[in-house]
């Protein structure tokens, strides 16, 4: 038999379905996406829809698998009425009002067969040491309370940057099983990475993010499901006039935290004072009454300048302590936490790693 004949006859791949969006930059399109099915390029499809029409403000938005977890297909017909079901509406043929991150979150439905609140639809594994740090940590909180059940242990991750604190964080919490966590930070700025880590996993489905952003009451959210505050060292010291607590913090006050992290340790405030906040000493307030200094991002960490309100008392009580950050020199050169306090992920270690896995995995 020649090559040829060979070439003929040979079994062709068998075409996988992908699923499709894209948007258009227009007035008439504004908000909506085109989902669409394809077993051919989507690029090229797109560009032949699209040829007629002589449209070319156009956006490829998504292309993925149209495959589920069990190598079953599900159809963009089911895509787009999975988004009616969730009150997008569908005003005309394969186009929906609806964000990408919708459709995404609509994507890891149909492939779970799980429904997702929100944007829920990432759905990566933690890596080997994010995984690492967790299980390090989840077992120093539980060595403490095994010896003293009213112990409130300390941890830190020296993690350089990329390592993926906030991701990481919530699944320590979520592994500690906590369901009222407190992230306090000097870097306001940081925000949305927290925000956007727990409403985007799949993980952390039914989780409810609070901030001073958030706009949302408080008081009325569901008593049964974890909650996340973020809040910046400029919100949690807000006094009145008379020097109270804001009503708005009231309620932060009065909560039994589960866990409380603290971001961004090494700049300034995280010193003997700013644990004074947490941990109760009220002495300090009678020693410390001082004018309160707004703008904590001129803080000067080589000086050791503080915000002049972090020496009064914060009445905030919570079960353990995460300290997160890529440099807290003074920490480690002060002997604050000793070694078995400590999850060290420096550029060696993720350099290491990565010759690990390029030697596991040759040419790939």
């Amino acid at each position: 038999m020649s090559r040829d004949i060979e070439e003929i006859l040979a079994p062709k791949p068998e075409a996988r379905p992908r699923i499709y969006a894209y948007s258009i930059n227009d007035k008439a399109h504004a908000g909506l996406l085109k989902v669409g099915q394809t077993t051919r390029d989507v690029k090229q499809r797109i560009a032949e829809q699209l040829k007629t029409a002589a449209i070319k403000n156009y956006k490829i938005e998504l292309d993925e698998s149209a495959e589920r977890e069990d190598g079953t297909i599900f159809s963009d017909h089911e895509v787009r009425a999975a988004l009616v079901r969730k009150k997008f509406s569908n005003p005309e043929l394969e186009w929906v009002r609806c964000s990408l991150q919708d459709l995404k979150t609509v994507l890891a439905e149909l492939r779970t067969g799980q429904r997702f609140t929100g944007t829920h639809s990432e759905r990566f594994p933690m890596r080997r040491e994010q995984a690492e740090a967790v299980k390090v940590t989840h077992a120093y909180f539980h060595s403490r309370w095994e010896e003293d059940m009213h112990a409130v242990p300390h941890f830190l991750w020296n993690a350089k940057m990329r390592f993926g604190k906030t991701f990481t964080t919530y699944q320590l919490a979520r592994k500690l099983g906590a369901k009222r966590v407190l992230v306090v930070t000097f870097k306001p700025a940081v925000e949305d990475a927290w925000q956007t880590d727990l409403e985007s996993h799949v993980d952390f489905d039914g989780w409810q993010y609070l901030s001073r952003n958030s706009h949302l009451d408080p008081t009325e959210i569901n008593p049964r499901k974890p909650v996340v505050y973020f809040g910046s060292f400029q919100d949690l010291l807000g006094r009145d006039k008379t020097g109270n607590i804001k009503p708005k913090n009231e309620w932060l006050h009065a909560v039994n935290w589960d866990l409380v992290v603290f971001d961004e340790y090494h700049f300034g405030a995280w010193r003997e004072t700013a644990k004074e906040l947490f941990e109760g000493e009220e002495e300090a307030v009678a020693k410390k009454e001082l004018k309160y200094v707004a703008d904590l991002e001129a803080v000067n960490e080589d000086l050791g300048v503080l915000s002049e309100k972090e020496a009064e008392f914060l009445p905030i009580t919570t079960k353990a302590y995460l300290y997160l950050s890529g440099t807290p020199f003074r920490a480690l050169a002060t002997g604050e936490f000793i070694e078995e306090q400590i999850f060290n992920w420096t550029y060696t270690d993720e350099q290491r790693a990565k010759e690990e896995f390029a030697t596991k995995r040759p040419g790939k």
